[in-house]
């Protein structure tokens, strides 16, 4: 990870963006910030960004339409913003954010985020052969799964959920995208396949599967897949 990557922050409060800006700068990355859509787009141009942690309320236009424009760009997208709404997250994600944090936010898991959200960006649309969380061992090229050594067996249906979660490791997968991608188009909201499934998965991965650490839900929203050890 380049440790001088560009990060714009379009934030209209101006502690908020203060606040971004403190804990960007202190990470060593580059920041630039607007306070408007209209800023935003014209750093956007200028500056060139890495990651973009956009603001939903902005005063002179909805966030969730930069969305798209900023990912044109090449630009990954982290919403941060004081919507909770599930549908809010999901129109986000489905327009092509990276990831949605909700303020009050802690500074260190914004962080974090950025730090996956521009792995993900630096290694375009492939995935790493092997991938580890704490003692399974994910190993993609051969399409197997191992915990201590001992290889773990998924049916069909299971294995084509966890590669999708793999493909985006650390981000919110939508339900909708999960059932659209391993079910296919006429089964979107067929959530209780979807349930069964991850349920199924936590059984086989997580060490206590009534609290999972390793494939965490976003209420409404989706699932993550969380690695590293």
């Amino acid at each position: 990870m380049p440790a001088l990557a560009k990060l714009l922050i379009v934030e209209d409060d101006a502690h908020i963006q203060r606040l971004l800006r403190v804990a960007a700068e202190r990470a060593e990355y580059r920041v630039g910030a607007a306070g408007t859509a209209r800023e935003g787009l014209s750093l956007l141009d200028i500056d060139k960004p890495d990651l973009v942690l956009l603001d939903l309320g902005l005063p002179d236009r909805d966030g969730l339409e930069l969305i798209q424009l900023f990912k044109a760009k090449g630009a990954a997208i982290i919403v941060v913003s004081a919507r909770a709404d599930t549908a809010e997250k999901v129109a986000a994600l489905d327009l092509g954010a990276d990831d949605y944090l909700t303020k009050p936010f802690d500074t260190e898991e914004l962080l974090a985020r950025v730090r996956r959200a521009l792995r993900h960006r630096s290694g375009g649309d492939g995935v790493e052969a092997s991938i580890a969380a704490g003692d399974i061992v994910f190993d993609l090229e051969r399409r197997r799964v191992l915990r201590r050594g001992a290889e773990l067996h998924f049916s069909p249906k299971e294995y084509a959920v966890l590669s999708e979660l793999l493909r985006h490791p650390g981000r919110i997968v939508g339900h909708k995208q999960l059932l659209h991608d391993v079910w296919g188009p006429a089964h979107e909201d067929r959530l209780e396949y979807l349930r069964i499934v991850i349920r199924n998965l936590r059984q086989k991965l997580e060490a206590d599967p009534a609290r999972p650490v390793l494939i965490r839900n976003e209420l409404g929203v989706g699932y993550r897949l969380i690695v590293g050890p």
